[in-house]
């Protein structure tokens, strides 16, 4: 990676000229881009040198001067090597905020990404699930990947960013990853928020995502038919396995409840409202309240396994992923050739 362009300028502020006196500017420039701030220092107008950038003459007061502008010309080239050398890109005013003590430890992109990975783990279980928490941490794995790639490096600078960056990300998760357009749109999405939160925190002066827009393209769900939805509850399983979980799907196409919601079912959910058994809950996506009539076949689902019951969890403790793996097997069994998911039980 080429080295930035890096020079100092000192300068006298005549438009600040009072009583014959004015304030030494200093000017950072690193490959075009300006950052100026004041020295704290002052000369008559007449000992500047103009062509030098200094002031004329050997007086004392000149001399002394000069020592000055050279100890932050001097201090000005330590940060930008630090700063180099930490952060592989730096700015005019990355430089000028270290050398005036604040702004000096500048946020990275993944650096970033870990502080909001561990503020969510603290939150899952209590307002956010696992699964997000996942989908977040795959996220944080692509760009550091996409960084790797495209970059040659192990991290960025959040003032590096600009919108090409992201724009440039989802091509890489489209072409290179191959993955579908919705899951670019989650990775993206991810990635967006990390930025967004790091510039409304005060870490980086913009958000150079904040234009970027993406469609999720997301395809139209499959559903079961009622004729199809009769084939699976009406199929004669062998195995005990399969028929638990296609009883599992089948409580979930007649409540259209999702899968944690079920997961999540106990017996003090069931209640009776007017002779009818209901099944009266909150969802834990939305934590919306809603009410569900249960008609005969959930409630001879939720007979059949009885026995599974555990600390009054209605199906006791159900795992999703071997549930989603062994519900393609159902559905293959049943002759049906869609791709079905518990969540497409919510639709059917």
């Amino acid at each position: 990676m080429s080295r930035s362009t890096f020079s100092v300028l000192f300068y006298a502020n005549k438009s600040k000229l009072k009583n014959g006196i004015v304030p030494i500017m200093g000017r950072v420039t690193i490959n075009g881009t300006q950052s100026q701030f004041r020295c704290k220092q002052s000369i008559p107008l007449a000992m500047w040198d103009v062509n030098g950038n200094r002031a004329k003459g050997r007086s004392c007061e000149a001399l002394q001067l000069n020592r000055d502008l050279d100890y932050i010309k001097a201090q000005l080239i330590k940060h930008y090597q630090n700063l180099s050398d930490k952060e592989g890109f730096v700015t005019a005013e990355m430089v000028r905020n270290a050398y005036q003590g604040f702004g000096s430890e500048y946020e990275t992109l993944l650096n970033a990404f870990d502080k909001d990975i561990a503020s969510f783990k603290k939150r899952v279980g209590i307002d956010r699930v696992q699964s997000a928490l996942w989908a977040m941490q795959l996220s944080r794995k692509d760009v550091a990947t996409f960084i790797q790639l495209h970059y040659r490096r192990s991290d960025m600078s959040m003032l590096e960013l600009t919108p090409d960056f992201i724009e440039e990300f989802a091509a890489y998760l489209s072409t290179d990853r191959g993955l579908a357009s919705g899951t670019i749109w989650q990775r993206c999405m991810w990635l967006k928020g990390v930025v967004m939160r790091a510039h409304y925190n005060g870490k980086i002066p913009r958000n150079p995502f904040a234009q970027f827009h993406i469609s999720s393209n997301c395809k139209e769900r499959e559903f079961l038919t009622e004729d199809e939805l009769k084939l699976v509850m009406t199929h004669e399983f062998e195995d005990a396995d399969l028929a638990f979980v296609r009883d599992i799907f089948v409580f979930i196409c007649w409540t259209a409840l999702a899968f944690v919601d079920v997961k999540n079912l106990t017996t003090d959910n069931i209640v009776d409202i007017n002779g009818d058994k209901w099944i009266v809950s909150h969802r834990q996506k939305t934590n919306v309240p809603f009410q569900v009539k249960l008609m005969d076949v959930p409630l001879q689902i939720i007979e059949r396994y009885k026995h599974l019951q555990e600390d009054k969890y209605v199906f006791g403790n159900l795992n999703y992923w071997p549930i989603c793996k062994k519900l393609k097997k159902v559905i293959s069994a049943c002759r049906i050739e869609k791709q079905i998911s518990l969540h497409c039980g919510r639709h059917s």
